[in-house]
């Protein structure tokens, strides 16, 4: 009982002093809490990847880790799905009540609030209806942009403008942009960003984050900034920062503990030497540092961004960001979180709390998976158009969309897409004749021949992510240009809109389940739950597509691997009976499914 009071007690005072005002600034070298230097120990990790519930979770297992503060980088078009419309409040949107968990449990907070912030995420957080502009500039003074980009700003800063430490709250900084000098050099649009938060109430100091070398922190650093250092790990790195701005702190704003994945390459998981190398020398020279990322969570639904370095490269993101952190995927501690926290507390001097308790997981038996319907019931109204148009030109962002023509003249031969983004089939007559991968510029089909007056020619593409990341953004979804036959341009199209969000999927339950001969196929299953727990639902027999769980897309899952299961936390499941909606794009066969506690 002493020992409850005795939390309860350290908890209100904690809360207490959080509560108070303070004053963060920039010294010559360090950063100044009230006029004291303070060491920044961040953990990175974004709300919109961790579902609600376990918010509070993460951020205790932060702390624990030896983090006093919390980085949160805030996914724009997370939040602004629909052009004008904001939302703060459902799902995992909250922002201001995860700052304000923060705070109840004595973590302060860095805001990664973008506009653009990359992270493996969609467009970089960006709003994919900026690309309904044929000639649309990113991340500059475009006006359209700017239009969209203040506009997110005045809404965002409604949220955080009383978060701010001098007001009460415990948000010490705020980031511009992100990584700015890796992409562009437009440094009026940087002090247009800096300036619009002004305008909207903030007064805590701002930062700038980059790679440690000259051009890329002359061209993304403005002055009077602290400097993030991407990440920053030894003397040299910061001899480079001071070069660049003497006046201002510098820290390891992003000091990676693992890194990302894409389809079809082994797991990312870099050895701990470098790492271990990397923090000694910053905790022992009294440098702040930020974990990116201490607990990644997951790319629910169709989040997950793609990196492309060269025209005719694309590398989709796995749905999973577990990214082999300390605190993984479904927010276990790892051997990597115990090394850290045992070399933070030599060097620290305040306690670290007990590692909170583990959330419970489950695993589920074999599900028997039934044939539902297929995507060509479900077809809705097509919309005529003379050449294909991506996506985007018809306000549809993610999921599929069906292109469809006659052939006249050329009916046979050798069809190209220009360009496929980013994955798609091909069918004649209604007959599946092959694929088409957008990595590696290899888009062309052979057709063969018909004996049909008329041949239709069907092409379904998947959007897989926009590149999140370096000059190739610009990266719109569908068929983005035109379609030949032996050099041929195929015209006038029937385009079918096939947005595969849980509405669509939720319809397709309940649609006319004729069969018909080849891919594209949704399959279902009902599962019956004593207990709800955490769980990994393996997808390792079963080809390429989407699974939804009591109406969640839990994301994409692809048998190129590496990974095979995709997470479902505790809250989207129930006691008693579940539905669990599979929908692959390639399998003509159902199989069953089980569920494990791990992702591998």
């Amino acid at each position: 009982m002493k020992r409850v009071v005795l939390i309860l007690l350290i908890t209100a005072l904690t809360q207490q002093c959080f509560s108070q005002k303070h004053e963060f600034t920039l010294g010559k070298s360090d950063f100044l809490l009230d006029g004291k230097p303070f060491q920044i120990i961040g953990g990175e990790m974004h709300p919109a990847r961790i579902p609600k519930e376990y918010w509070r979770h993460r951020i205790q297992m932060a702390k624990a880790m030896g983090c006093n503060t919390i980085a949160a980088y805030i996914f724009w078009n997370y939040h602004e799905q629909q052009e004008g419309k904001f939302d703060f409040k459902t799902e995992n949107r909250n922002i201001a009540e995860f700052i304000k968990i923060c705070q109840q449990e004595g973590m302060w907070v860095l805001l990664r609030p973008g506009p653009y912030v990359c992270a493996e995420w969609d467009f970089g957080g960006l709003p994919p209806y900026l690309l309904k502009y044929p000639d649309i500039k990113v991340r500059c003074m475009d006006p359209r942009y700017m239009t969209a980009a203040l506009r997110y700003i005045d809404e965002l800063a409604k949220q955080v403008v009383d978060l701010q430490c001098v007001n009460g709250g415990p948000i010490l900084m705020v980031q511009i942009e992100n990584e700015y000098g890796s992409y562009g050099n437009d440094k009026n649009y940087l002090e247009a960003l800096r300036t619009a938060w002004l305008k909207n109430g903030i007064k805590v100091p701002f930062y700038t984050a980059d790679g440690p070398t000259a051009y890329m922190l002359e061209a993304g650093h403005i002055k009077g900034t602290a400097i993030g250092l991407d990440s920053g790990g030894s003397d040299a790195d910061f001899a480079q920062a001071s070069k660049s701005d003497p006046d201002v702190p510098a820290f390891s704003s992003e000091t990676y503990p693992g890194w990302l994945t894409h389809w079809g390459e082994k797991w990312q998981r870099p050895d701990t030497v470098d790492l271990k190398r990397e923090v000694e020398y910053l905790l022992k020279n009294k440098r702040s540092i930020n974990f990116y990322v201490i607990h990644g969570g997951t790319n629910f639904g169709f989040t997950a961004g793609a990196n492309a370095f060269s025209p005719t490269q694309y590398q989709p993101d796995i749905t999973s960001y577990d990214y082999d952190a300390p605190i993984n995927e479904r927010g276990q501690a790892t051997a990597k979180y115990f090394t850290l926290r045992n070399l933070i507390s030599k060097y620290v001097d305040y306690k670290i709390p007990e590692v909170p308790k583990e959330i419970a997981a489950i695993e589920i038996p074999a599900i028997d998976m039934k044939y539902m319907t297929t995507i060509w019931n479900l077809l809705p109204q097509p919309i005529l158009s003379v050449q294909p148009k991506p996506m985007e030109d018809f306000g549809q962002n993610q999921g599929l969309m069906l292109y469809r023509t006659k052939l006249i003249g050329h009916k046979s031969g050798k069809l190209k897409i220009w360009e496929p983004h980013d994955y798609a089939l091909v069918f004649l007559d209604g007959k599946f004749i092959d694929t088409v991968y957008r990595d590696g510029g290899n888009w062309t089909v052979d057709l063969p021949k018909t004996e049909a007056a008329d041949p239709v020619l069907d092409i379904l593409v998947e959007g897989m992510g926009h590149i999140n990341f370096a000059q190739f953004m610009i990266d719109r979804k569908g068929i983005t240009d035109r379609v030949t036959l032996n050099g041929m341009t195929l015209m006038n199209w029937l385009v079918y809109p096939l947005p595969m969000d849980a509405a669509f999927v939720t319809k397709a339950a309940t649609q006319d389940r004729g069969l018909r001969e080849g891919p594209g196929i949704f399959y279902k299953g009902y599962f019956n739950l004593p207990e709800v727990g955490d769980t990994y639902f393996d997808l390792s027999k079963y080809s390429k597509g989407m699974i939804y769980v009591n109406g969640h897309n839990l994301g994409r899952y692809w048998n190129i691997g590496p990974q095979q299961r995709l997470y479902c936390p505790a809250g989207w499941l129930k006691k008693g009976n579940n539905e669990i909606i599979v929908f692959d794009m390639l399998q003509t066969e159902s199989n069953p499914i089980l569920a494990f506690k791990t992702l591998d």
